[in-house]
């Protein structure tokens, strides 16, 4: 049951989380990747989008990496890039396993993709080991696919144990309440915002799609929400089977099942994340004998810049690959 000394030194010239957090995202060079897409129909009849990343000649039995991006993110997230970059470079193969209208297109149903859709995640994963069965299988999941990732493996965890030969979730909100109420104040409001402006136009879009969306959804209220509770109140709740935001913020957090995870598992947090408050962190006695808790000072959420301006996001996906091949 570890606490992993921590080895992230942010560069001087990110001081603070903010800073961190959007150097990673906006500054820092992104590799460039090649992906091939696949669309895999859902058993419920909707979709999910895979984009893989493979070495030139794969060995068959390579291990493979499935990745769950953050809220809102892709494959074309600088932290996909980066770990798919470094996938393909260790001969593994990877994927990014899209949620729910995350792909550039909507997706068939009313319903979307939370903090908390585990069934999702565990498809996409038994769906690959039935393509590959005999590769080692990996899962990554970041921010909200962190707390997943994080919730599948605890609350499922004889399930994720006979799929997974390790996992790593990084920047996970796995106190939805303590963080969700951290997104409404001081420059944080400014990512509520950029969610938002994303989340709300594909609600309206399945607005005037759906007409059983006329008897959950208050699509005014819907258009003038500034944060996270109004819109998991008026969208994510009732249309996920939710009696209300609090009780989806607090049955989809991650953080008191990681107590029964048994796969190996490393968490990693930055202490000064803008999307957690560090009180919300779990200890050990929070988790099991299987989970890996890095909880460096720095790094931003999901941020983990080094080098000199503009800085480079290599960090993130050698510490994952360092768990890995350790746990090999």
């Amino acid at each position: 049951m570890p606490i992993v000394k921590p080895d992230y030194q942010a560069p001087a010239w990110t001081v603070g989380a903010q800073m961190q957090t959007i150097v990673a995202a906006k500054l820092c060079r992104k590799p460039h990747v090649v992906y091939r897409r696949e669309r895999w129909d859902t058993p419920d009849g909707d979709f999910i989008d895979v984009d893989w990343a493979t070495p030139e000649t794969p060995d068959a039995q390579a291990p493979i990496l499935v990745h769950f991006h953050g809220l809102e993110g892709s494959s074309s997230s600088h932290y996909a890039l980066a770990l798919m970059h470094e996938t393909v470079n260790r001969g593994w193969r990877g994927c990014v396993a899209h949620f729910r209208s995350c792909s550039g297109e909507n997706n068939r149903l009313l319903k979307s993709y939370h903090a908390g859709a585990i069934d999702d995640m565990q498809w996409v994963f038994e769906t690959v080991r039935s393509r590959y069965p005999n590769a080692p299988l990996y899962g990554v999941g970041v921010s909200l696919g962190g707390n997943q990732i994080s919730l599948f493996c605890g609350k499922r965890a004889e399930v994720a144990k006979s799929l997974l030969t390790a996992a790593v979730s990084v920047a996970a909100p796995v106190d939805l309440v303590a963080g969700s109420n951290l997104l409404k104040y001081g420059f944080n409001r400014v990512y509520s915002k950029m969610f938002l402006d994303s989340l709300i136009p594909k609600v309206i879009e399945k607005y005037n799609r759906f007409p059983e969306a006329k008897k959950l959804i208050d699509i005014e209220a819907l258009k003038s929400c500034k944060n996270f509770y109004d819109f998991d109140s008026i969208y994510t709740a009732p249309v996920h089977g939710f009696s209300s935001a609090m009780q989806y913020w607090t049955e989809a957090s991650a953080k008191p099942w990681l107590k029964y995870v048994k796969v190996p598992f490393l968490l990693l947090n930055a202490r000064n994340d803008p999307f957690l408050p560090a009180w919300a962190l779990p200890t050990l006695a929070d988790v099991s004998d299987q989970v890996w808790l890095d909880q460096p000072a720095e790094g931003g959420h999901v941020g983990f810049p080094t080098g000199h301006p503009p800085g480079e996001i290599t960090y993130l996906p050698e510490r994952i690959f360092r768990f890995f091949i350790e746990r090999r």
